[in-house]
């Protein structure tokens, strides 16, 4: 039996590779561009206590990684020991105007490796431009045999 078609052969064409080019650049864009950094990203080691009981949920982070590189923020903005003061000042300010009713605890959380020094000069910072200041830690585990 044989069949017989209508569909005349077509010489043109459509080439898929500037589309895909294209594709693969937003992608690109839009990952660097991403504000969204989460704080698991930053490799950050927290000493441990033998306390057992886990922080509040914060509203401001600040942030020392073992490279003494400072992060401020929601969105881990980079800031320098000089520009900490502002930078506490204008996310506390900024979270007052979204949250009127609440206070903001700022949330110190610095790498296990950091210099005591520095540890030191970045709580007192904090300390003097924060109305509450909280630590973050690792509970330490406790092995129990059952």
């Amino acid at each position: 039996m044989l069949f017989k078609t209508n569909l005349k052969p077509s010489t043109s064409l459509i080439d898929m590779t500037p589309l895909v080019d294209v594709v693969f650049l937003m992608l690109i864009f839009f990952i660097v561009t991403s504000d969204i950094l989460p704080l698991k990203s930053l490799n950050i080691e927290n000493p441990t206590l033998e306390q057992n009981s886990a922080p509040l949920t914060t509203q401001l982070l600040v942030v020392m990684d073992a490279q003494h590189v400072i992060y401020v923020g929601s969105k881990k903005v980079i800031v320098d020991f000089a520009s900490l003061p502002n930078a506490i000042q204008d996310q506390t300010a900024l979270f007052k105007r979204q949250h009127p009713q609440h206070s903001p605890t700022v949330v110190v959380s610095v790498d296990r490796r950091v210099e005591y020094g520095a540890f030191l000069k970045l709580l007192s910072i904090v300390q003097s431009n924060a109305p509450r200041v909280r630590l973050v830690y690792k509970p330490e585990e406790t092995t129990q045999d059952m």
